[in-house]
Order: structure tokens, then sequence, then C-alpha cells
């Protein structure tokens, strides 16, 4: 045989799929293994020569091996492959994609299920923060069915409770990136934030739109699009990220008033195109921009009391549900940890061939 076989699995994590693979089975090498994850995925924009779906949100890949570090359970590297831009990107996390790094986990015998339930603590080597997800498990075997509904996918299935610890300046190196609640770029008043996944929010009628146009719109809307792609090029730096022409992060989060009884309403850009929900992580740093007093989400978001703190995310595919336990004490809201409900399933699993030129 001409081609190389590589063992895989597919899996849909929350909204998203991805292929995850066994950190043994690639590469050790950087470089060497980005080039097999290009040809595995595909380097076009429709990916025909690989296993992507032409699509952000299934062209994505988690790596995954035994933990480096005392407090975790196993290693989870994301890798997001830039759709048609033959390159890949290991700077964010993806909240989706680590939902079914437990199953998977537990599937390809890294870790052992336990009965009934399972806690599994995951390093997440892009931020180098922790997450524990809660799996069910009952008689030692991963189960996949049950009544937990998330916005963005049909049916129901079991829930993955993910409950992230201290994820504050997980790319950035701070919750507040620039040191301000408030900055200012080309006359727009914003508020970045990375408290697990540096966004940028911005109010909505602050660019000339509602908020609640569906995304098509948006996406035909270049005035706003070139708007919104001016102000990130500056803000990259400022939030310690650098050049971010063509990064995936940070995100650009435009919020306006819920609509459906949450606590805030967003479009969000991931990076150029608006997409049709929210990320896992941006929902966390978009919830936590609503806590902070002086943000842009002030006299917008619609809070209510409690600690940990229940926020409703709408986004145009329906709402992302956000626990944050709290810390007040300081002059600013510590979260100390936020915990999301997400679902995951394997959808297929064997070996994949990679081209003898690879």
């Amino acid at each position: 045989m001409n081609q190389r076989a590589i063992p895989y699995m597919h899996l849909r994590g929350g909204s998203s799929k991805g292929l995850y693979f066994l950190a043994a089975d690639l590469p050790a090498e950087a470089s060497l293994r980005d080039q097999w994850l290009l040809d595995i995925v595909g380097r076009d924009s429709r990916q025909i020569d690989g296993l992507g779906g032409g699509d952000p949100l299934s062209s994505k890949v988690a790596i995954v091996g035994p933990a480096t570090r005392e407090d975790a359970d196993v290693d989870y590297l994301f890798v997001q492959v830039v759709v048609g831009e033959n390159r890949v990107d290991t700077t964010p996390n993806c909240g989706n994609i680590l939902a079914g790094v437990g199953p998977f986990a537990i599937e390809s015998g890294l870790f052992p299920a336990q009965d009934s339930e399972t806690r599994l603590r995951v390093h997440m080597v892009n931020s180098g923060k922790v997450c524990e997800l809660v799996l069910q498990t009952p008689g030692g075997a991963m189960n996949y069915a049950g009544n937990a509904r998330i916005d963005g996918v049909p049916g129901t299935s079991a829930p993955v409770i993910c409950n992230y610890m201290d994820v504050a300046g997980s790319a950035c190196g701070s919750l507040l990136p620039t040191g301000n609640v408030i900055d200012v770029v080309d006359g727009i008043e914003v508020t970045c934030v990375d408290n697990g996944m540096p966004v940028v929010v911005l109010r909505a009628t602050d660019l000339g739109i509602r908020g609640d146009e569906p995304p098509a719109e948006l996406n035909a809307n270049n005035a706003l699009k070139q708007k919104l792609q001016s102000i990130r090029l500056q803000l990259g730096p400022k939030m310690n990220l650098g050049n971010v022409d063509g990064a995936a992060v940070p995100k650009m989060c435009l919020i306006s008033a819920p609509q459906q009884g949450g606590v805030i309403n967003t479009r969000t850009f991931i990076p150029y195109q608006c997409h049709t929900s929210i990320g896992v992580l941006g929902a966390v740093s978009a919830a936590t921009a609503c806590i902070l007093p002086g943000s842009v989400a002030e006299g917008i978001a619609r809070l209510v009391e409690g600690n940990p703190l229940q926020l409703s995310v709408e986004h145009p595919s329906g709402e992302f549900s956000v626990s944050l336990d709290i810390d007040r004490d300081g002059d600013l809201p510590v979260v100390r940890q936020a915990g999301l409900l997400r679902t995951a399933r394997l959808l297929s699993r064997g070996d994949l061939y990679l081209p003898e030129s690879c």
C-alpha cells in the first residue's frame, strides 16, 4: 500500500465536530505534525481531498495524550485547520471540541471509565489551563443517549458538564488584556476580555446595526466587516496577540439587548464571518464582560442575582447557558469557575490514510 494508515476517531463535540488522535499516532515535531493534519483535513477551501467539511466548525482537530502535569489526567491540544488558507492555528482553545475529549479518552483506553459517572481533568495545552469534564458512564462505559439539548444540534444526548478552572488570561495573559475595561478604537468603545477566549465586545448600535440581523445579512455588509477588521488589527498588539491578520482570535462579539429572556444578544465574527452561534469559551468571555462594572455591556446586559450566577447568552441559533462562580471581594469580580453544559457523540472510528507524498 502506498498510503500510511493513521488511527482516528471522528466525534461531534458540542456544536462542532472534529478528528481526534492519540498524540503517539502523530509526529512529535510540530511542523511535520501540522503538514500531516493539512493533508488529513484538506488544504483547499472545499477540503475535497481530506476529511474536513469546508467549514471552520468541521475543520477541527484534537490531539490527546497522557497528562504532563500533576493536576490533570490527560493533555489536549486543539488545532484549527484554517479553511482555504493551507495552514493551521493552535492559538485558541475550542470548548466544543473539548467536550469530545472525555469520550475519546475513554473509547481509546487512555483513561478508565468509572461506574455511573466519570470525572476527567483535562490540561488544555493551548492555554495551560485545566477543565474538569463530568461524563455519564453507567456500567463503566461511555453513554451518549440522554435528555440534554443544546442549541445548534438536533435531538438530545447525554450531558457533558464542563467546569473551567481559572481560565482568565488563557491566551493574552490577563482577564483584561489591554489593562482597561474600556478602550476606544476608531471612535468605537470596546471591552477586551480573555476569560478562556480572547474576545472584543462591542455595542452593535455603535457600528450602525441593530444586533439582531441574520448572519447572512451581516456577512454581506462589507462596510461593517471593514470596520471590525480595522479595530481587530489595532487591538491585536494591545491584547498581547501581535499581528492578528488571519488569526482565529480575537473574536469580535457585537452585543445588543436580549430578546428571549437572556442576559445579552450576540453576533460573533470568527474571525471575519458572522457565525450562526457562539463558541463555548467565547460565551464565557462575553458573559464575563456583562459582570464587569463600566464595560460596554453595562446598561445592555440584564443581570439577575445569585452566585453562581446563571447567564443565558443569546445567539442566532438560540442560547448558551453559562454558570459563573464569582468572587466579588476585589476591585473587579473574579470568576473562580465557569460551568457549561455540552453534549458529544462518537461518529466513526478506524483508520484514515495519508498520501505517500506526505
